[in-house]
């Protein structure tokens, strides 16, 4: 990738244009969202790409856990915000410096930049990016700059993408090219869904065709590292859930058995590799339960800050278990995007069964309700 510094100082920016967009005017408001409206859809200022960024027109954006964390306070970050992370759009606009991806091109947008130098970019997707991280907890792009505001003041980026909206400027390093065949809601889920819950199944598990797979929470993570593994080879694959619906979703879309964890246990079951997706400290310890002697528990959720899980210490030695925390499907994104894009393109991938409904932007809040509820896989907002 040839592309100019981003880690410089602000850098300037081309013309400011008018874009709508989803912003949160602050965290911890009470339930139901859709009465409180802790987000507001509303007219922004969006700046120019300058060096090392673009500017894309968004075309489909993933409601995620992580906008809701945002919302619900388990995830603070500064106000006010404009969410969305997982994305696809078509670049519009070149910054300086920016000349290895075309105009018109379609791409996915990812949440963690990465700066290509920093020993988290150096550990081949184990370890988040170092300046990306501390980018995404401030609010900015990659390289600090703040394209956002809002009658004058600014607004912050949401894990560099800010994807509820009609236009984002993003670090080149933000996102991945895809193929014109690929739909934007297709594309969109590419960028986490699949680099999370499908990382988790290519870059740490590792799971043979003959091992026994579990996965236990099937939201939207949990349910692509699902078809992930199918579309990998994986002959016995189990859904674990609380909710009747998801559970048969898992069956609908290839799973060799679903259950709720309490009847998992009650039979007995043991897997080689079990992935754990709720991000629930009572799910890892499920998740934990279900490992067989020598196997792997790969946990992706994020809980609350705080929260702590019970472990007997002797069993990992005794079973010579291992525990692995995978943050993003341990994934480099350029790298994973283009596996997705082609297993997908080859009928492997269920991507599709993935999206619960096709949402408007307006409909925001009452979407932060249903992801709330457990009762969403994916919700699309579409831009016209």
């Amino acid at each position: 990738m040839t592309i100019e510094d981003t880690k410089s100082a602000a850098t300037p920016a081309t013309g400011t244009r008018t874009i709508r967009g989803a912003v949160l005017e602050a965290i911890g408001a009470e339930r139901p969202y859709a009465d409180t409206r802790p987000i507001h859809v509303q007219n922004l200022e969006l700046e120019g790409p300058g060096k090392g960024e673009i500017l894309v027109r968004i075309e489909a954006a993933g409601v995620c856990h992580s906008d809701l964390s945002v919302v619900n306070g388990n995830r603070p970050r500064p106000v006010p915000m404009l969410l969305g992370h997982e994305a696809a759009g078509i670049v519009e606009e070149l910054g300086e410096g920016v000349n290895d991806i075309s105009l018109g091109q379609r791409v996915v947008m990812t949440f963690l930049p990465r700066c290509g130098e920093c020993s988290g970019c150096n550990s081949n997707g184990k370890k988040p990016c170092e300046q990306g991280s501390a980018s995404n907890t401030e609010g900015t792009l990659l390289g600090g700059n703040r394209r956002l505001s809002r009658e004058g003041e600014p607004v912050q980026h949401h894990l560099g993408v800010s994807a509820f909206a009609t236009h984002a400027v993003v670090s080149r390093r933000s996102v991945v090219p895809v193929g014109s065949d690929v739909p934007a809601h297709i594309a969109a889920l590419l960028g986490c869904a699949l680099l999370t819950g499908g990382g988790a199944i290519l870059n740490v598990a590792k799971p043979a065709p003959s091992a026994r797979v579990a996965i236990v929470g099937l939201g939207g993570v949990g349910m692509a590292a699902l078809i992930t593994a199918i579309a990998t080879g994986v002959e016995h694959v189990v859904g674990v859930d609380t909710l009747p619906a998801k559970l048969e979703a898992a069956r609908n879309l290839g799973a060799a058995d679903a259950m709720t964890s309490a009847e998992a246990l009650e039979r007995g079951e043991k897997f080689d590799a079990v992935i754990e997706a709720a991000g629930h400290p009572r799910a890892l310890e499920a998740a934990i339960a279900l490992t067989k002697p020598g196997g792997i528990t790969v946990t992706v959720g994020l809980p609350a800050p705080g929260q702590s899980v019970s472990i007997d210490p002797l069993t990992l030695t005794a079973e010579a278990r291992s525990i692995v925390g995978s943050y993003l499907g341990s994934a480099v994104p350029e790298h994973d995007i283009p596996i997705y894009e082609q297993l997908w393109r080859s009928g492997q991938l269920a991507v599709e069964g993935l999206v619960s409904d096709t949402i408007p932007l307006e409909d925001i809040n009452r979407a932060m309700d249903t992801l709330d509820g457990g009762h969403a896989l994916r919700q699309i907002i579409t831009f016209s």
